[in-house]
């Protein structure tokens, strides 16, 4: 019997590439091949398969795309298709929306999760806007619906600096304006790492002095954060929605509303870097232990499934 095959794009930077070896050497011990390195941007699709670096991917009995959550139209095709056809983590339609701040924010607003309150306006809506900072209380944060790291978040102080905005925004070729009211915060977050359905790590991150972003692109810093069991449910629980199997979730206390919020979940949360695991930050093995079950009960449904089929 042929041994499973599983495909892998992993980030390197940041200590990817260390990751990346133990998640094959894991996979190995379970008897599970792995090929690295399957960007799809390097991929072609003719005569009915898509191959990729010598590798026929409809052959893989799963596929782990764990790099940028900014790809391009032509890597997020390819990954869609795939996906119709192998499993893949995360499976697309789940990735797809959760890469999507309105669409994500309104599902789970939806099943009583707290959110930012937010508006989606018309390009053209601009009474919309401004009637959305004043029901906000003066304040709102303008984002673009699949920016990621912070990139593109403006804040809004006022009616006035809504007015100044209004000219550039304009100009965009944007079809539609996603805002959310400034929420009352400590300027430190929760990020909550999923897999499965189970929290396997938590760390926090402060703002850098005179900001109000916590990504760590922004100029946030990371530490040690031990989370309860509200937080960590609500982590879950918007994981389970969005049908993703693997997420990193960032939440914030609203002061205002005395309610910890769900600001955003993302598809592909990062591991521990040497210098966070310097830190005390450990979830690294955790975390990499719990991908490497996901990823074997992922191809063990596949098999049979796929004996099943031949029976």
């Amino acid at each position: 019997m042929t041994a499973p095959h599983v495909g892998i794009w992993m980030y390197e930077n940041g200590g990817g590439s260390a990751i990346e070896h133990k998640l094959v050497h894991a996979l190995a011990e379970r008897g599970i091949q792995t090929s690295t390195g399957l960007n799809l941007r390097d991929a072609r699709a003719q005569g009915g398969e898509i191959v990729c670096n010598g590798v026929a991917m409809e052959q893989l009995d799963a596929f782990l795309s764990y790099n940028a959550g900014q790809q391009t139209q032509y890597q997020l095709y390819l990954y869609q298709v795939l996906s119709q056809t192998i499993p893949t983590l995360n499976n697309f339609n789940a990735f797809s929306l959760a890469e999507d701040k309105f669409r994500t924010a309104h599902l789970l607003s939806s099943h009583g999760i707290a959110t930012a309150d937010y508006r989606l306006c018309h390009k053209n809506d601009i009474d919309g806007l401004k009637a959305a900072i004043r029901d906000f209380g003066g304040k709102l944060v303008y984002k673009p619906t699949d920016g990621w790291g912070g990139v593109g978040i403006v804040k809004i102080d006022s009616e006035q600096a809504l007015d100044m905005l209004l000219p550039f925004l304009s100009r965009t070729d944007l079809r539609y304006f996603y805002v959310e009211r400034f929420i009352n915060y400590d300027n430190t977050d929760y990020r909550i790492d999923i897999v499965d359905g189970k929290c396997v790590g938590c760390y926090g991150r402060k703002a850098p002095k005179d900001d109000w972003k916590t990504n760590i692109t922004s100029g946030g810093t990371v530490f040690i954060r031990e989370p309860g069991q509200e937080v960590i449910d609500l982590a879950i629980k918007a994981t389970q929605l969005l049908g993703l199997e693997i997420a990193g979730v960032d939440l914030i206390y609203d002061r205002d509303k005395e309610e910890y919020v769900v600001l955003e979940v993302n598809t592909i949360p990062a591991f521990a870097t040497p210098e966070q695991e310097a830190l005390g930050i450990n979830f690294n093995q955790s975390k990499l232990d719990a991908m490497v079950d996901l990823i074997d009960s992922t191809v063990q449904r596949k098999l049979a499934l796929h004996s099943a089929k031949v029976a």
